[in-house]
């Protein structure tokens, strides 16, 4: 099928664009003739010295001192560092507006809302930084959260990191066994959790967990209770009341310790479906300046924009949106389910808040497809500019359906990255056209390439996803690895000196990218690879079908392709809907793509951040065990595939 362009930038939308201001800059203070996207993404790549620096003083970094060297070690990607005499704080940057302008709006679903100011929340983050100080918190110790997407667990990350002691989160519908599977690795001081949260309405109390967590973690000295479903928290036991450390504490200044470019900020953690999570470790000045890359460069973030992403703060988006204050736009907040108690809930809140960028995941935009939402006939949404997906590949057809029924006048930005870059390879761009099932561009400054399996360079043809030079957000390392082995292992043994990033994906031939799905999980039936994503994106136009998996089966010495559908209710697996779906895949992929069996479930397992749960399915099918259920949102899924006896037979 011809390659399709879904939108264009206007005239006035280029110039205005702080991407265009940036290579105005490029081409005034270094003397280099960038005209296009494309000149300014290999001056990126040529001299990244220069174009890092210019990144620091375009965004307008607050540092101590930045350094006059911007990149050592630079020909090693394992050992390479970016400005290693500067010395900053990422809370500094974050709280730079101290006026009256609402900095955070929050939507508990239909129950709680809540404002803060720009003042409030350095006031707040003040407070609290003061109470960790008196707690004997230092640089290098580390916080944790068990919250919901709340102020607060921002306010709280903010104050860790003014004190240069790290982060790290999970959301509450993690399990006891999920957070100390994570928590406990990092041996935390401070641990903060809500009393509960809602979802669809409901209201799920957490407070009967904390002894068992407790129990698991003995670091734990000091625990803060978040009231969030009761004003009064109703636990016995030794621990701090939010509101009470708030309404006590008189302090009025924050003090920010400043620290170096690549001191330990967050820590996040990987899905941890095939063992216990690794800890990966990021560093406060790279995730700053590569958020504030994205965010201006990539989003045309600027200040007085309001930004809104769906997501848990135990997903790494959470980390990218916190960061956009330090573009001096405000945040819109919002935890429990995006469809409750209606599916276009979101966009009444885009309209009231008149929401400029609107970020979700790709499952959300085939869920209101599905459901036959259509705000471009119930809502306004004057000031959406840019809409933002990610989490899997955006199909095609999703990319029809925000034209159609969302918004036509929108730049739509597919992105990809992932929790251990804490930022993306691929990103939208506002200065270019989108095209349909295409990422835009790939990100400034990331050297983002193909590979097939002996390390040569594809375009227009499948393959690894690479990076082959440096980037200011590679992670620090992975928590407690001696020598960096397990890091090694996972992103530089496939290729040399090259980062190896795990997708299965197209680099096309007007330098955009289209991703097939994760590598662990392509199909290799005869020795041909075939991207998942390939047959989703067939299998999602089905209506009969409300989501799908696809795995591949070992079998007689090959593999053959499994397809699970989740069927419409009252819809049945007939003989005639089996070869409905098999001819439209053979006729808009190939007959190679066709699954060689196809058979009902009534659930999907997914990860908690809603990656449905391929090689957890893969692994059931073949009588193996899943070493860490707790990763998944719904491990009782996973009884729909063992021993299916459909797959005992040709």
């Amino acid at each position: 099928m011809t390659p399709q362009i879904l939108w264009q930038p206007s005239h006035k939308q280029i110039q205005q664009a702080y991407l265009s201001h940036f290579m105005e800059k490029i081409r005034q203070e270094d003397d280099v003739p960038v005209s296009t996207y494309q000149d300014l993404y290999r001056f990126s790549l040529e001299y990244p010295e220069h174009f890092w620096k210019a990144v620091w003083s375009f965004c307008g970094v607050i540092a101590e001192t930045q350094g006059t060297r911007a990149l050592i070690n630079k020909d090693n990607m394992e050992t390479a560092q970016f400005f290693p005499d500067a010395r900053l704080n990422y809370a500094e940057n974050l709280l730079r507006r101290r006026d009256e302008a609402v900095a955070i709006t929050f939507y508990g679903e239909n129950k709680v809302y809540q404002q803060v100011t720009f003042c409030d929340l350095y006031l707040q983050t003040a407070k609290l930084a003061h109470v960790f100080q008196q707690w004997g918190l230092k640089p290098g110790d580390r916080v944790a959260g068990y919250l919901p997407n709340l102020p607060q667990t921002l306010i709280a990350m903010l104050a860790t990191a003014s004190i240069g002691a790290i982060w790290s989160a999970c959301s509450p519908d993690f399990g006891i066994q999920g957070v100390v599977d994570r928590i406990a690795q990092i041996t935390p001081k401070i641990f903060l959790m809500a009393d509960g949260y809602y979802y669809g309405g409901k209201a799920f109390s957490c407070l009967e967990r904390l002894s068992a967590i407790q129990a698991h973690i003995s670091s734990i000295e000091k625990v803060i209770i978040v009231p969030y479903l009761y004003s009064t928290p109703k636990l016995k036991g030794t621990f701090e009341v939010w509101d009470n450390l708030m309404d006590f504490s008189s302090v009025k200044s924050l003090h920010f310790t400043q620290l170096p470019f690549n001191h330990p900020l967050f820590i996040l953690y990987s899905s941890g479906t095939t063992g216990i999570p690794k800890c990966i470790v990021h560093g406060a000045g790279g995730t700053l300046l590569q958020h504030l890359k994205e965010h201006q460069l990539h989003c045309d973030i600027k200040p007085g924009d309001r930004i809104f992403y769906y997501t848990t703060c135990g997903w790494m988006m959470w980390n990218w949106l916190a960061s956009v204050l330090a573009s001096g736009a405000s945040l819109i907040l919002y935890d429990g389910s995006p469809t409750h108690p209606h599916p276009e809930v979101l966009f009444d809140i885009a309209d009231k808040e008149e929401i400029t960028l609107f970020g979700t995941s790709a499952k959300y935009i085939d869920t209101l497809d599905k459901m036959g939402a259509e705000p471009v006939k119930t809502h306004h949404l004057h000031h959406l500019r840019m809409v933002t997906s990610t989490g899997s590949p955006l199909a095609p057809a999703s990319f029809d359906y925000v034209y159609h029924s969302i918004k036509k006048d929108v730049c739509l930005a597919s992105i990809s990255g992932g929790t251990d870059i804490v930022s993306c390879f691929a990103l939208g761009n506002p200065i270019q056209p989108v095209w349909r099932g295409e990422l835009q561009s790939r990100g400034l400054g990331m050297a983002v390439a193909v590979f097939d399996d002996a390390g040569n360079s594809l375009v227009g043809k499948k393959g690894e996803l690479v990076c082959t030079k440096p980037f200011p957000s590679q992670p620090l390392g992975f928590w407690k690895d001696e020598n960096s082995q397990k890091y090694h292992a996972a992103y530089f043994a496939r290729y040399p000196h090259v980062w190896h990033h795990g997708d299965f994906v197209e680099l096309t031939t007007h330098d955009g990218l289209i991703i097939y799905g994760r590598s662990d999980t392509v199909l290799n039936p005869g020795g041909v690879r075939i991207g998942t994503a390939e047959i989703y994106r067939q299998v999602d136009q089905i209506p009969e079908i409300v989501e799908s998996i696809v795995v591949a089966q070992t079998w007689q010495n090959d593999e053959r392709i499994i397809l699970f559908v989740h069927l419409n209710e009252g819809i049945l697996l007939s003989t005639e809907l089996v070869k409905k779906i098999k001819d439209h895949i053979r006729h808009n992929a190939s007959p190679r793509h066709v699954p060689n069996k196809i058979i009902a479930v009534t659930d999907i397992p997914r990860t908690r951040n809603g990656k449905i749960a391929e090689q957890a399915v893969r692994a059931t099918i073949h009588g193996e065990k899943v070493k860490n259920q707790e990763a998944l949102a719904n491990p009782e899924a996973l009884k729909q595939f063992m021993n299916r006896s459909e797959l005992t037979t040709e």
